[in-house]
């Protein structure tokens, strides 16, 4: 796969590494004085500031329980340096030159650059510039169509060759969750030349904590999966759901319903039924699945064993063992509003002790090779994502024992125990790895390999026609 996808990659190669050569020169340039006081008095104060702004920053990203995977030491380096090039500014605005003034200003915007693009690489979220600017400036999505050229090809003669996409604003009414425009993709399969659609197995696909709904499309690269199936299988693939499990970019509500939203309730109440109603969706839980990465990861996997009336299969990319925002009672706290009783309603272990025995429940864990946040990309220690060799190490079967060569990752063994206590309940379920860390193209590997499974399941039941 290819995940730079023939755009100037914003994960490796010269771009990264020239940003920060030429913002390191530049603050280089900004604190070289001549002046004794500037280097016993203004320059440690700017280095003061500027670490302590890091460490305020980064004690905060933890106690709001806003990731649970270490950031690379650089992004908080940036992060001091960035604080620091403000003070430069400041303090030694006065009796400088006009050239060391332009520098010193510019030295901020260069140094915050260096901080973004850390932050992408740990997680890459936008692999090329251009992805980058299509998210930036809301540009068309692959395939998107308006609901008029729906309307025009929904009745059309020749169906297109590679689906459609549609942007849809499914009511709250069930949830009442505010929530941004979800995207909703149908195979070649589904026109059929009338409005009498065939009912299609769906897959609802939920990112990670940081999100908006096309981030599987943009940056999951998710529609070269699909399009690459449906053009190997006369057309045929599933309805595609590109679902809003946050309501906002940083609204992390791991999909259950408490003072963030009740995100859960829309994913379940409104979305499902609605797809099912509009585009003919079938109805039967055998035919719906979920996959997510990170915090979608914990949704998929949480909400198929709350949920098996609805869902029959999940694909767990890189989750956690249940919807968190850090240790239980912080969790409880800020993800509950301080309700233990919600806290056990969404906990998959709990949900699973009390439940009656699945009978068509399966699940597929996947998990990068490194563990998560490690290495400046995601943990490979020889090259960037785009290097990775499409490579999974199958589980040892049902049971929940963990991959061999699996180095570690504290999802990995959360994945083995709740694969464990799933198989005891009725649930089938294996362990896969990748290599790489805890990045997006992590994340499309995975659903990469998944996907044929999935199909296969979710096609498994009887699709009569709508």
């Amino acid at each position: 796969m290819n995940y730079t996808r023939g755009g100037l990659s914003l994960l490796t190669g010269w771009l990264p590494l020239t940003l920060e050569i030429v913002a390191a020169v530049v603050l280089l340039v900004v604190v070289l004085r001549s002046t004794r006081g500037w280097y016993l008095l203004w320059l440690p104060l700017a280095a003061l500031v500027g670490a302590g702004v890091a460490l305020a920053i980064r004690y905060e990203v933890s106690a709001d329980g806003l990731t649970n995977d270490p950031a690379p030491v650089a992004l908080w380096i940036w992060t001091g340096l960035t604080a620091a090039a403000v003070v430069v500014v400041v303090v030694g605005w006065r009796g400088s030159r006009w050239w060391r003034r332009a520098l010193s200003v510019l030295a901020v915007p260069l140094a915050l650059l260096c901080v973004a693009s850390n932050l992408n690489q740990w997680v890459g979220y936008f692999p090329t510039v251009q992805e980058a600017w299509g998210a930036v400036t809301a540009g068309p999505l692959p395939d998107q169509v308006t609901d008029a050229q729906l309307a025009a090809m929904t009745t059309a003669p020749a169906r297109p060759a590679t689906g459609a996409l549609v942007g849809v604003n499914i009511p709250s009414t069930a949830s009442g969750f505010t929530h941004r425009e979800e995207y909703v993709y149908l195979p070649p399969t589904w026109f059929t030349g009338t409005t009498k659609h065939p009912a299609l197995p769906a897959l609802m696909m939920i990112g990670g904590e940081f999100n908006t709904p096309a981030d599987w499309i943009r940056t999951g690269d998710a529609m070269s999966v699909v399009h690459s199936w449906a053009a190997a299988h006369g057309g045929s693939a599933p309805i595609m759901v590109f679902v809003d499990a946050g309501g906002a970019f940083n609204n992390d509500t791991q999909c259950v319903d408490g003072p963030r939203g009740n995100s859960a309730d829309h994913l379940t109440g409104d979305v499902r039924p609605y797809v099912i109603s509009r585009f003919h969706a079938s109805a039967a839980p055998a035919n719906w699945g979920i996959v997510g990465w990170s915090m979608g990861g914990t949704c998929a996997a949480d909400l198929v064993v709350m949920h098996p009336e609805l869902f029959g299969t999940f694909e767990d990319i890189a989750g956690d063992l249940g919807p968190a925002v850090g240790g239980k009672a912080q969790t409880i706290a800020q993800l509950y509003g301080g309700n233990a009783a919600a806290w056990a309603r969404f906990d998959p272990l709990t949900v699973l002790t009390g439940h009656a025995r699945y009978t068509d429940t399966a699940g597929w864990f996947e998990n990068s090779t490194t563990g998560p946040g490690q290495g400046r990309y995601g943990g490979h220690p020889g090259g960037p994502p785009g290097a990775y060799a499409h490579h999974r190490t199958a589980g040892t079967g049902f049971g929940g024992q963990a991959d061999p060569g699996s180095q570690g990752s504290n999802q990995t063994q959360e994945a083995a125990q709740l694969c464990a206590a799933m198989t005891t309940d009725g649930i089938t379920c294996t362990q896969h790895t990748t290599p790489g860390g805890h990045t997006w193209q992590v994340a499309s590997t995975s659903f990469s390999d998944a996907f044929p499974w999935l199909v296969s399941r979710v096609e498994g039941a009887p699709a009569a026609q709508a």
